[in-house]
Formats: C-alpha cells, structure tokens, sequence
C-alpha cells in the first residue's frame, strides 16, 4: 500500500467507526467525538481522493467534510456545548 492507499484507509476507517459506536448507541450524533470522527476521517479521505484524482469521492468526500465543519461550528456558536 502507498501512502495515498493509507490516508483513505485511515479517512474511511474514522466515518466507519463514528458510524459503528453511533449505530450501537456509544456516542449521538451531538458528541464532540461523533463530530470530529466524521471531520478529520471525510477531510483525509478527501485529500487522498484528491491525490487520485478521483472527483466523485472529492465531492462525497468535501460536501462530508464541510457539514462536518459546519455542524461543529454550530454547535459552539449556538452554545449547544453546555
């Protein structure tokens, strides 16, 4: 595996595992960890479809990233935190 090949798989493996512990009910979908799982593993994934060229998973992958962000900021800006 190249390093492109191991940025998606770290990318992929952290939405899969905010997925996984949310579906068992380890974490909401509110939890600062949910969150950022999903941004930092879709902005990975992100750059390692932008290294391939792979437009389709650059949009999925982008579009992820900035709800991601979005929903993080929004939680802060609103106070949802407390």
């Amino acid at each position: 595996m190249n390093t492109t090949d191991w940025l998606g798989f770290i990318g992929v493996t952290m939405i899969l595992l905010a997925y996984i512990l949310n579906v068992t009910k380890k974490v909401s979908i509110n939890d600062n960890s949910f969150i950022l799982l999903n941004l930092i593993g879709a902005g990975i994934a992100c750059l390692a479809s932008v290294l391939l060229k792979y437009v389709p998973f650059i949009i999925l992958e982008g579009v992820w990233t900035l709800i991601s962000l979005m929903s993080l900021v929004k939680k802060y800006v609103t106070n949802d935190s407390i």
